[in-house]
Order: C-alpha cells, then structure tokens, then sequence
C-alpha cells in the first residue's frame, strides 16, 4: 500500500514541481501575470504578493507530501498531516470551481488539473486496499 501511496506521491511532486517554475516565472516576468489568477491582477505589486503566496503555499505543500512520504526526517504527526492534506483537498476543489469561471483559457484548463489534484490527494488519504487473492 505505501508504494501505492508513493507512487501518487511523486505524481503529485512531479506536478508540482514545474508549477512553482511557472509562477517564479510570473515574478521574473518571463510570463505575464495577466494569464493568471483569474485575469484580476492589475499591477506588479499584487503580482507579487498573490505569486509569493502562490509559490510559498506550493513549496509548503511539496513538503507535506515528502512527510508523506517519510522523505524527509522533520514530520508532522499522522493527524496534523491528514489534516492538512484535507485543507489542501478543499482547497484544491474550490480552486477547481474559481478556475472554471476564470476570465482565461489558460486559468480554465487548470480546472482539470486541480480537480486531478483533488482527485490525488483522496487517493493518497485512502490509497486502494490490496484485495486477496481466493
């Protein structure tokens, strides 16, 4: 069951990764922040604020998956991690909803992916129970 686990893991980590390159992008200004957070933003200084937040609550988040994981010697309890992991799971599903009606296509696509994020993180909160064989 932990390699199960695990493996949904590192899906996650891998997704997760190029996320936080693309939003230290928009703060480099490689990528326009008008293609995200809904088309809202209107000036550099909430740029960096809502990208500072948007970069630390994914670095946070990486790092609950490694406790996870059991990757990294700093952990959690097994409560305060479900816990958090249910925060990120609503937090994920009404992401989901603000990105469906996002002034932006790029922002509307994201809907699959943080709906497949929810979808994740459930499966990494209950991973599939091994069924034995008669």
């Amino acid at each position: 069951m932990r390699i199960i686990r695990n493996n949904a893991i590192s899906i996650f980590l891998g997704l997760l990764a190029p996320i936080v390159v693309f939003h230290l992008c928009i703060v480099v200004k490689i990528i326009p922040y008008s293609i995200t957070w809904g088309g809202r933003l209107t000036n550099d200084t909430e740029m960096y604020v809502f990208e500072t937040i948007s970069i630390l609550v994914n670095l946070f988040l990486i790092w609950i998956l490694l406790m996870k994981a059991e990757l990294v010697k700093i952990r959690f309890s097994p409560l305060i991690l479900k816990i958090i992991l249910w925060f990120f799971f609503g937090l994920f599903v009404l992401n989901t909803a603000g990105n469906v009606v996002a002034k932006t296509n790029l922002e509307k696509f994201f809907a699959f992916v943080t709906a497949f994020w929810a979808i994740l993180l459930l499966y990494i909160q209950f991973p599939p129970s091994k069924k034995l064989k008669p």
